[in-house]
Parts: C-alpha cells; structure tokens; sequence
C-alpha cells in the first residue's frame, strides 16, 4: 500500500472529513438554492444529497464509513428537534383555537399516508415486507424506521421512502397549495409538516417562522399518530385481504 493510499484511508477515517463534507455540500446546495430564487426541484436537502453521493463514489468510500463519520450530526438532531418548540411556543395562542380542526387533519392526513402508500404497493404486487416498509413513509425518519421493522418491513427501505416522500412532499406542496389558493400559514405549515415531515419543514422555518412552527408540529404530531395508527391499519389490511 503507498503512502498516499495510506494517507487517504487514515483522512478517510477521520469525521473531520465526513462532517466538513456534509457541511460545504449542504452550504453550497442552500447557495444554489438561493441563486436559482428558490427553484423547487433545487432543495438543500436533495442536492446536498446528491453532492455528497457523488464524493462518496468518486472517493471509492463505503457508506459504513461516511455514517462513522458524521455521527456528531446525528447527534445534533435531538437538540435541534428539541428547539423546534421555540417558534411554535410563539403561536401556542393561535393553536389553542384552531386545536379541533388540526387533530381532524391529523387523523385524515395520517390515515390516508399509510392507506395509500400500502394500497398502490399491494396493487402492484408488492410483497408484505415491501408494504410494512412504505406504511411509515409520512412519518419522520427516526420513528418511521422502528415502526416499519416492527411490523415485518425492512429500515433501510424505510427511510429510503421516507426521503423520496420528504424531497417530492417539498418540492411539489407549494404550487399545489398556491393552486388551491391555500394562504393561512397554519394550513400551509400543517399540510408541508405532514406530508414532508422534516424536509419540508427545514424549508418553511428558513423562508416563514409561522408556517415553519406548525410544520414542525404536524411532523412532531404524525409521528406520533402513524406510531399509534399502524396496528389498527395492519388488521384493516388483512380485512380488506391487503396482507
């Protein structure tokens, strides 16, 4: 082995790399994003993505590796969720009036995530652990990966359909809400929050602190609601002769 093969495997190793990398890919994706005045197939999040994928093929370097690395980003997602409570304790009063109206959308929007989602996958034959896998789609990464593993799915496709349902959600709901003539923010936020979880919710706190807190919420809430929701879902899909 050289030097410079010996060199680059010790850097490699190094989260320094890894982290900075992710860093200046998602710098330059918010740049890009800005110049392009806010083009919606140009979101951070999937053209970070797709920076940081080409380092890692081009690098030869295994993904075990560039995960090893930015585990201090990992980290920093508790605190950050955590301070999500901050812009929406700034609108707890419009939330104390609109509370009915939102578990109603909570309950539609969680239920109709994960019926369609197993319904398009069984009509186009996919397998049960295919189906437990996509159920989750809506909710956020950390709570949708479990939940699909504990009803027979697999993590990895999980958040695989987590991500594309994020990155579509962001870059679709905001023409589809400017063609339903949809203004208030608190509509606008919920919807965003629970259909693009977490990407979309990073994009409205950047651009309307109002939308952004009750994305956050939605997230926060369907979460919680797909967690509670799937057992129901899994006896009515064998009902319905789905599983």
């Amino acid at each position: 082995m050289s030097m410079a093969t010996k060199d680059w495997a010790q850097l490699a190793a190094s989260p320094l790399l890894w982290t900075s990398v992710t860093l200046a890919a998602y710098l330059a994706a918010v740049w890009l994003y800005r110049r392009s005045g806010g083009n919606p197939f140009l979101v951070p999040v999937l053209t970070a993505v797709m920076l940081v994928v080409g380092v890692l093929l081009a690098s030869g370097t295994p993904y075990a590796v560039y995960a090893d690395g930015t585990r201090l980003l990992g980290f920093l997602v508790g605190p950050a969720t955590v301070a999500l409570a901050v812009p929406l304790f700034g609108q707890i009063a419009r939330l104390k009036a609109i509370w009915l109206p939102l578990c109603i959308a909570l309950s539609v929007g969680s239920t109709a995530a994960i019926g369609s989602a197993v319904g398009v996958a069984w009509a186009m034959g996919g397998s049960l652990e295919t189906l437990m896998s996509l159920a989750p789609k809506s909710a956020t990464m950390p709570i949708a990966m479990p939940v699909a593993e504990r009803f027979g799915g697999l993590p990895a496709l999980a958040a695989v359909a987590v991500a594309i349902t994020g990155i579509v959600g962001t870059i679709v709901s905001r023409p589809l809400l400017d063609l339903l003539r949809v203004k208030d923010p608190a509509a606008r936020g919920f919807a965003i929050g629970l259909t693009a979880h977490a990407i979309g919710m990073a994009r409205e706190l950047q651009s309307h602190p109002g939308t952004g807190a009750f994305a956050a919420l939605a997230m926060g809430l369907n979460g919680i609601a797909t967690a509670l929701l799937m057992p129901l879902a899994v006896v009515c899909f064998q009902a319905f002769g789905w599983l």
